[in-house]
């Protein structure tokens, strides 16, 4: 029998032909028919074969004693769970618990449809979540400038003929905000018809090897490139007339901004050359369907937002938003920016610890540690955390570690014991991969063409099991706090099942049978969706501003004041000054076999030769006198770590590289095989107070590190 679903583990969405025999999962192989991916597949789907048999995934709940873990029933571990945080809610107060949120919320469709009623109901404002690690100076832009954080630009990729990837792999993230299957066939696309994919990166990524041309650009100066973009686009007068110009504001003021940073200024301390700036200058205004695209490397450093808001600029100066080949914005089948508006809010509230400002209702992830282990009023003692590893997420984590260990109580809701969940009370295990239904509402935001797909689950649960969707429900009707209108309100959504939220979100969507509150015969509804397998196209994507746009004079904020006030500060990157103790920089990278920590978990996964190496130039190799496969001390103000070293050209000089999520060497988890394959953790080199100042993104890139040899060597 085959069946078919969406693979969930990375933003690409590509359908899964399985073929399945007694409940049994005989093989796993692109659905050539789907709408989507036709056919494409990376190891990560084949290896959900492999995540449905781990032994060691939790599948009942179990609890942490002196003697080891031991399993226990649902309702005892829910009943512990609603003891413990009603004590410390009457002890010490509602922000006395706290939650964190993993990047797989977003990819699980029962977690993603419970999971802010779950914790509206915790009515606390200790909140956290991994996108303030990754992705906040994207909220922070889009809803400065757009006025609602997750109104995202997205390349039109199929019709780009010149693309400018600053910062981001897609070659390994399939493609993070420009959700796409086969990215390397869509590159190859551009240039096959005489196009150009351009590629600047401190390190020469998998993409940057396929790309037309690469740059390398010394870290954490990225601002710098972009402001003298800026400021050679105005010197041209090459700022194109287009729609999204006729009704964005301050231009005058963007162009007195960027003055001070020229290509001959700016070049000698970016690490390319002003003939190379020029060059690329030349080629985005000579190609007529030009874009700037960029990720994770530029926001997760200390200009993040200013990164992201001068690429978006970029883009509008040349005319490319919201233009067939440019920028454009989604429509999905359900409509989750229109149906969140009322959460896209942000600086209403600060931190306890650090003064942070909310972002999205969020604080930052890396404060977290101090709001528990800082004493005083609402001091962090009650910890639930969704599908995270912050102990290998999060900046600083020898601190991390010693915070979480010093909780009154933690419950999370995970499918292992790993390096954070070990520290858990209670571990409540939801049926996972293929044994649960798929709907990938959140992702289609960011896709890079308007399709709808649903997946029933391919495989049963237990008995024993549970689903996301059943623990969140439970969580929110125990765990309520508040009144009694807004309580009935909770208990009423918590016992809805999933596919009657999907249904009615489809049906009341744009393109369904209610869409445009008229009634539509051929609308959608999730009984039709279930008929196709392979999707439905549901229309290209295509020009929507400014009635779209939120803001309330429905114009785009070119210059938003945070902005304004922020950018001249990073003159001072003009005349830097080097650490004289660590003399390094350190930046991380990305493997497309390893989205999250727990994926070491699958052989199919976690194989492949020297994947956690720390990467360095031959130049500082000899310097510091390292050899190829040697096992080299890597260490900063804040730790160090033992890792392999791995000498090539393929990183600029002064500048190392190390992989992220990995160091599954600490006793008491059970994941047996990342175990045999621990790798070193670079969060143990983080300083968790380095922050993008405008968003509170965590800065991991950039952060100052020296090496040394040391005598044990690899065998």
């Amino acid at each position: 029998m085959i069946k078919y679903r969406t693979c969930h583990l990375c933003e690409a969405m590509c359908g899964l032909a399985i073929e399945i025999k007694d409940n049994e999962v005989v093989s796993i192989k692109g659905h050539e028919e789907d709408i989507y991916s036709k056919g494409h597949i990376c190891p990560k789907g084949v290896a959900l074969k492999e995540l449905h048999t781990d032994p060691d995934r939790l599948k009942q709940p179990v609890k942490r004693t002196a003697d080891g873990w031991q399993k226990i029933s649902w309702e005892e571990a829910f009943d512990t769970v609603e003891r413990e945080f009603k004590r410390i809610r009457k002890k010490y107060g509602n922000d006395a618990i706290a939650t964190y949120t993993g990047n797989p919320t977003v990819h699980n469709t029962g977690t993603a449809l419970t999971l802010y009623d779950t914790i509206n109901a915790i009515n606390t404002r200790n909140r956290y979540a991994s996108h303030s690690l990754d992705s906040v100076p994207v909220f922070v832009v889009n809803q400065m400038m757009f006025g609602h954080a997750v109104l995202a630009p997205i390349p039109d990729i199929e019709n780009i003929n010149y693309l400018l990837i600053i910062g981001a792999n897609p070659m390994a993230s399939n493609g993070s905000f420009m959700s796409t299957p086969d990215i390397r066939g869509k590159i190859k696309a551009i240039q096959n018809k005489g196009g150009k994919v351009v590629v600047i990166d401190p390190r020469k990524t998998e993409t940057a090897q396929k790309a037309s041309e690469h740059y390398f650009i010394q870290p954490e100066k990225d601002v710098l490139l972009l402001s003298s973009i800026v400021n050679e686009l105005f010197r041209r007068n090459a700022i194109a007339k287009s729609r999204a110009l006729s009704f964005s504001d301050n231009l005058e003021t963007l162009k007195t901004l960027t003055k001070p940073f020229t290509i001959q200024k700016v070049a000698p301390v970016t690490g390319m050359s002003p003939e190379q700036i020029n060059h690329i200058v030349d080629d985005l205004l000579k190609h007529s369907n030009s874009v700037i695209y960029g990720r994770l490397g530029v926001n997760i450093q200390s200009y993040g937002t200013l990164c992201q808001w001068l690429i978006t600029a970029i883009n509008i100066l040349l005319g490319r938003l919201d233009e067939k080949g440019g920028l454009l914005f989604t429509l999905p089948a359900i409509d989750y920016v229109t149906l969140m508006a009322h959460e896209s809010k942000m600086f209403r509230y600060s931190s306890r610890v650090g003064d942070y400002k909310e972002v999205v209702g969020e604080f930052p992830t890396a404060t977290l540690a101090d709001e528990i282990l800082t004493k005083g009023e609402n001091q962090v003692r009650g910890l639930l955390t969704i599908a995270g590893n912050i102990a290998r997420s999060a900046p600083n984590s020898t601190l991390v570690e010693e915070a979480l260990e010093d909780l009154e109580f933690m419950v999370a809701v995970d499918m292992y014991i790993n390096e954070t969940t070990k520290y858990a009370n209670i571990i409540l295990p939801p049926a996972v991969g293929l044994e649960t239904m798929h709907y990938s509402f959140v992702l289609h935001i960011v896709a890079t063409r308007n399709t709808t797909k649903f997946s029933p689950a391919p495989l049963p649960i237990s008995e024993n099991q549970r689903y996301d969707w059943q623990i969140m429900g439970e969580l929110q009707r125990r765990l309520f706090s508040g009144n009694i209108f807004n309580r009935m309100k909770s208990n009423f959504m918590s016992k809805l099942h999933p596919k009657t939220k999907l249904d009615l979100a489809l049906k009341t969507g744009p393109y369904g049978v209610w869409g445009g509150r008229r009634f539509k015969k051929d609308g959608l509804s999730l009984k039709r969706l279930e008929k196709h397998a392979g999707g439905v196209e549901l229309s290209p994507l295509t020009s929507v501003l400014p009635k779209r746009l939120f803001t309330k004079n429905k114009r785009i904020e070119l210059v938003p004041p945070l902005f304004a006030n922020e950018l001249p500060k990073v003159e001072k990157l003009l005349s830097p000054n080097g650490h004289p103790d660590y003399p390094l920089k350190l930046i991380g990278r990305r493997h497309l076999r390893s989205n999250n920590s727990w994926m070491h978990n699958l052989p199919l996964l976690e194989g492949g030769s020297r994947r956690c190496t720390v990467m360095i130039h031959p130049d500082d190799a000899a310097n510091f006198d390292i050899q190829d496969k040697e096992l080299i001390e890597v260490y900063s103000e804040w730790g160090s770590i033992s890792i392999e070293a791995e000498i090539t050209t393929d990183i600029i000089g002064g500048t190392i590289c190390i992989p992220h999520g990995w160091g599954h060497h600490g006793k008491g988890t059970a994941m047996s095989v990342a175990e045999k394959n621990a790798g070193a953790n670079i969060n143990e080199l983080m300083n968790h107070k380095r922050l993008d100042p405008l968003s509170y993104n965590m800065a991991f890139n950039g952060q100052p590190v020296a090496i040394r040899k040391i005598k044990a060597k690899i065998n």
